[in-house]
């Protein structure tokens, strides 16, 4: 078993609606935190994170950091959305890694197509 899994409710996204995914770690050892990227492939545009462990998020954040105290069982589960009405179907990268003293132990990695 890998020492981070990311999963997503769903790998097909549309415009304004909601991304749901969650984040299991089971590394060992000491953790500050994981944090979430998302890459709109071929696309200048961004994600926009809602919300992590149900607490609200009220600025937009490109990089989401959750840290180890916010996560109890070492679970986190979170939400965003893409706002932009896409011209062709893009590819997503989502990548959730262990952050410990500022360095990446690990992570993991899942594609998602987003189309209109």
């Amino acid at each position: 078993m890998k020492d981070i899994e990311l999963r997503l409710d769903s790998t097909k996204i549309h415009p304004n609606s909601e991304i749901k995914g969650n984040v299991v770690v089971t590394y060992p050892g000491r953790y500050d935190g994981v944090v979430i990227n998302i890459q709109i492939l071929n696309s200048n545009e961004l994600i926009i994170y809602k919300s992590y462990n149900d607490k609200q998020i009220s600025q937009n954040v490109s990089r989401l950091f959750i840290s180890k105290d916010s996560m109890p069982e070492n679970k986190a589960s979170f939400t965003a959305v893409i706002e932009f009405e896409p011209k062709e179907t893009h590819d997503v990268k989502f990548r959730a890694s262990i952050i410990e003293q500022h360095k990446e132990i690990e992570s993991d990695v899942l594609f998602a197509r987003f189309s209109a």
